[in-house]
């Protein structure tokens, strides 16, 4: 494998997402926004697959800086689960954005299987600037509890 095929970082759409967590015990979900985001809109439930969600952020609140420490964090957090390099760990944020940038940071670190959930976690907006009323984890009817 090149040095770009270690880094590139897959999309998948949030249902591929749910089936490959629920068919592989050492799959984790990484969820990378803010404190805010996880307090105020809430955060995945996968209880139903006996496990829950990382919760590292990608930016600090309220600042919106990049957590330069973020992959230090991370990587001290998987190993603590006993997360290999070669386990699937996938990103999500609110629509795709902030994770891919957080999965192509892990893939750079060594992580082989860094895939970013692509419709995030409320989607795009839509017509009316809403969000949750075209794609993502919330519209897609999964579990997901108030932080």
């Amino acid at each position: 494998m090149n040095k770009t095929d270690a880094n590139h970082v897959e999309d998948v759409p949030v249902l591929e997402m749910w089936k490959r967590l629920k068919s592989d015990p050492k799959a984790v979900l990484v969820d990378v926004r803010t404190r805010a985001e996880w307090a105020f809109v809430g955060v995945p439930d996968l209880s139903s697959l006996g496990r829950d969600v990382l919760l590292i952020e990608w930016q600090t609140f309220p600042d919106n800086r990049i957590a330069t420490d973020f992959a230090d964090r991370l990587e001290k957090a998987l190993t603590e689960r006993g997360v290999q390099k070669d386990d699937e760990i996938f990103f999500i944020c609110r629509s795709g954005g902030r994770s891919r940038m957080a999965a192509e940071a892990m893939a750079a670190a060594g992580y082989r299987h860094c895939l970013n959930v692509a419709e995030g976690f409320e989607g795009p907006m839509d017509a009316d600037r809403h969000r949750g009323q075209i794609a993502g984890w919330k519209f897609e009817g999964l579990d997901w509890v108030q932080g």
